[in-house]
This record gives C-alpha cells, sequence and structure tokens, in this order.
C-alpha cells in the first residue's frame, strides 16, 4: 500500500484540496495560496481533484462521511402550486372616505407607502361605483362615484400599487348600498350579470387583478352560463391585456356565509379562486367549533382557495367585535391559518398604538417568508371549548405551533403526542410580552396561556 495512504486522519486534513500544487502548508495546518498576477487572473481555472489526490483522500473517515451526507441527504419537498394572493395579507377598503383624510381615491394611493411596510400582499378595493340603493336600471359598473374620485385618479392609484407589489382587486358587488340583495331581485340576474360582463372587460383593461362579487350563488344557479362567462372573462384575461392571464388574476373572489359546511359546498359549485368565509365569527367562542370548521375546510379543499376574515365594511371593525383585549389574538389566529388572510382597514392599528401596529408588522412579515406559514400543513394539537394549538408544517423547514385561550382564566392546553413534538420551543411572539417574552423558551408538555392570551411557537426541523 502506498505510504502516503497510511497518514492519520489529522495529517490527511492538512493536505491542500487544490490542483496544481501551488498550495503552502503552514505549520498550524491552515494553507496559504500564491495568488497570480492580475494579467493572469483570467486564465486560472479550478479543474478539481486529480486521480493522485483522489488516491489519498479516498477511504479516509472525513471523506466517507461526506460521500454518505451526499448519499442520504432527504429530497426537498416540491414548493405548491400558489398565486400572488397566497403570499400575505390581502388588505380590504370597503369605505374609502373612512380610510383617509381626503377621502377619495388619491388619499388611498398616499398611504400606499405603509401599506407596503405592513406586507400587504393585495388591495381589496370598493366598492366605488355608481349604484343607487335597489334601483337595477341606475347601476353604472364602468363609472367611479363622483364622491370617491375619477378614473384618473383610480389609474394612479393601481400603479402606484403596482409599483409596490400590491396587487389591486375590485369589488363590484351590484346593489352594495341596497337593501334587497346583491343582485337587486330574480328578475334583475340575468341583466345585472349580461351589464357585468362588459364592465369586467373595461376593469381589466384598467389593470385590475382581480374582482370581489358577493352572493356568486345567486348568480351560478339562475344564469349558470353567465356565471361561466364571468369566470372566463377575469381568468382569461382580454384581448387588449393578453399578457394577463389566469395565473396573474384573481377572480372572482367571493364573500360567503359562516357555516363550514356552505362555504365547501360554494367552494365546490362555484369555481371561484378564492372565497372569503366568515367561519370566523367574532361572536361565537367555541374553540372546539372552530378547530372542526377549519379542519373539515382544510381537508375538503385546497387552501390556496380559502380566505378568513373577521369584520368587513358591513359587520365593523375588529376592535369592535371582540374587544380591545382580544385584538392581538385574532390577529394571530388570522395570520396562522392555512389560506390568505384578509384584514379589515385599521385592524391592524386595533387602538390606534404603534405597539399593535409592530404586532401586525411583523406577524404579517414572518407569514410572507416563512414556507411552513405560507402553505404548510395544518395539524390540530389540542381544542377545547374555550382553548386552540395547531401547527404548521412544511418540510425541513421550522416548525411553528399557534396556541390560543379565549377563557377569562388561566388554561392549560395539553399537546397531542402523535405530533411527535420536542419538549421545548422557543416563543417567535405573544400577546403578553411579560408573561411570553420573544426569544424565551417554554416547556410543550405542560404548555399553559394565561388568560385571553395567544401565542406563536416555534421548533427547528431535527429529520
Amino acid at each position: 500500500m502506498n505510504d502516503e495512504a497510511d497518514l492519520d486522519q489529522e495529517e490527511q486534513e492538512k493536505l491542500p484540496m487544490t490542483g496544481g500544487g501551488d498550495g503552502t502548508v503552514e505549520e498550524n495546518g491552515s494553507v496559504k495560496l500564491k495568488m497570480p498576477e492580475e494579467a493572469e487572473v483570467e486564465e486560472v481555472k479550478f479543474t478539481g481533484l486529480n486521480k493522485e489526490e483522489l488516491l489519498r483522500v479516498a477511504g479516509t473517515p472525513g471523506w466517507v462521511r461526506t460521500r454518505w451526507a451526499l448519499l442520504v441527504a432527504p429530497r426537498c419537498r416540491d414548493l405548491p402550486d400558489t398565486a400572488w394572493w397566497n403570499g400575505g395579507p390581502l388588505y380590504q377598503i370597503g369605505n374609502i372616505q373612512a380610510f383617509t383624510d381626503a377621502g377619495d381615491l388619491k388619499g388611498v394611493e398616499q398611504k400606499m407607502g405603509s401599506l407596503s411596510q405592513l406586507k400587504v400582499r393585495g388591495l381589496l378595493l370598493g366598492p366605488i361605483h355608481v349604484a343607487p340603493p335597489d334601483e337595477a336600471m341606475s347601476l353604472r359598473f364602468e363609472e367611479i362615484s363622483s364622491e370617491l374620485g375619477n378614473l384618473e385618479q383610480f389609474r394612479s392609484l393601481v400603479q402606484a400599487a403596482h409599483k409596490k407589489g400590491i396587487s389591486v382587486v375590485l369589488d363590484l358587488t351590484p346593489n352594495y348600498r341596497g337593501s334587497s340583495g346583491p343582485w337587486f331581485s330574480n328578475i334583475s340576474v340575468t341583466n345585472v350579470a349580461e351589464r357585468l360582463k362588459s364592465a369586467l372587460v373595461f376593469w381589466m383593461n384598467e389593470g385590475v387583478d382581480g374582482v370581489q362579487l358577493a352572493g356568486v350563488e345567486r348568480v351560478a344557479s339562475v344564469v349558470p352560463s353567465l356565471w361561466l362567462d364571468i369566470r372566463a372573462i377575469v381568468q382569461n384575461g382580454t384581448e387588449e391585456r393578453p399578457d394577463k392571464r389566469s395565473e396573474n388574476k384573481l377572480g372572482p373572489l367571493s364573500k360567503s356565509r359562516s357555516a363550514a359546511e356552505e362555504v365547501s359546498a360554494l367552494l365546490s359549485s362555484s369555481g371561484v379562486d378564492l372565497l372569503v368565509s366568515r367561519v370566523l365569527r367574532p361572536g361565537n367562542t367555541d374553540a372546539g367549533e372552530l378547530a372542526q370548521s377549519v379542519q373539515l375546510l382544510y381537508s375538503s379543499h385546497s387552501q390556496t382557495q380559502l380566505a378568513w376574515n373577521l369584520g368587513g365594511r358591513a359587520e365593523g371593525h375588529l376592535a369592535s367585535l371582540v374587544g380591545p383585549a382580544l385584538v392581538r389574538l385574532h390577529t394571530l389566529l388570522l395570520l396562522t391559518l392555512p389560506g390568505a388572510p384578509v384584514v379589515n382597514y385599521g385592524d391592524e392599528i386595533g387602538l390606534m398604538d404603534q405597539v399593535r401596529t409592530r404586532f401586525f408588522r411583523v406577524l404579517s412579515e414572518l407569514r410572507g417568508k416563512e414556507r411552513s406559514l405560507l402553505y404548510g400543513d395544518f395539524l390540530l394539537l389540542s381544542n377545547s371549548s374555550s382553548s386552540l394549538a395547531f401547527q404548521r408544517v412544511w418540510d425541513q423547514s421550522e416548525r411553528y405551533i399557534a396556541a390560543f385561550n379565549w377563557a377569562p382564566e388561566e388554561a392549560a392546553l395539553p399537546l397531542s403526542r402523535a405530533a411527535a413534538l420536542p419538549q421545548r420551543a422557543s416563543v417567535v411572539l405573544s400577546t403578553n410580552a411579560s408573561a411570553l417574552p420573544a426569544d424565551s423558551s417554554v416547556d410543550l408538555t405542560e404548555l399553559r396561556l394565561g388568560p385571553g392570551q395567544a401565542a406563536l411557537l416555534r421548533f427547528p426541523y431535527t429529520g
């Protein structure tokens, strides 16, 4: 056997791993390289190890470990097909006049920098079209209400949003100011749906990235052929803008009822890209029922079709619906469930203090970059009538646990042993930083939360 093959491991690790023999091994084992003159740099090429050098290191413990590491490294899980609306929160501005001091579209444009800082991915705007209450014949889809601005302001807003990486979805619900239903009466559905088709072409050509409609089940059942036309116009783009195809278009986005079974049925029958459900009813604090509803929708549909929200143009703001003390708990819930979070304007502020704004911004940014939160699997860990805990897991990425306690007293959350959890996890953020400060460690075998408290925890993938 060659004498060089008898070198001990330590000596072999000191051998230079470069071709050409230009390295000098110093006494401490480091390699000092002779750098060529500037004029010669372009001619230097890395050629790998030659046969003699390979024979020197072949069979050594370090070489064997490297080869095994390369051979047994697990294959990464393929990323799912997603669209832009799955990448971050959708920010809903239903009442434009209340959103800004200016009270018009120009005022919304001026807020685009702030929305970008919140890592908002899409803007759900309006409705802004002319629609006298319950007067189908006076409906004008393509005309902006004068008190909200004009077409030039809208174009400028869309351009500013796109520069910030924010997509714009326009709410075109026909009778949004009336009381006879979103599509007026059954008699008018066909006429209104036909007029909506030409309006969709108009707004697509103005640069909108999708449309939102309420009551789509009415159109889909009364005039199914027109409903297919409406979907095709949005999802396939238009002749004037053939570059904007279905992978960029959200259409139509639907607002639905609150029962999970009804939401599931509508998702299956309507063919919408995304459905904003009201499963998270503010007045319902039964965490067990909530867990069952989320599990039903998650197991029956792709999470790319699911969207969650609390509040809205008709319902009001989150703070008034759940109380100021629970705003951050529900914000954490919205941004950790599988699917797209829809946030009503102002809900990220809560009581107008910067602590709540920072909480939202940190959580929104985290959701936008962590694969487990973006499109990870949803695993229910614990639920009772007043508490809930679930895990979000994606391949070899860090694991996240979201835990909630709606009860007015401290609660223990026994986590499922089937999930193979570690004993401890670190706190990412919590609604009560004094009780559970960020970066602190918690015992998952004895997880406890204070009254009205929620926390986001994480632990690494260990293989």
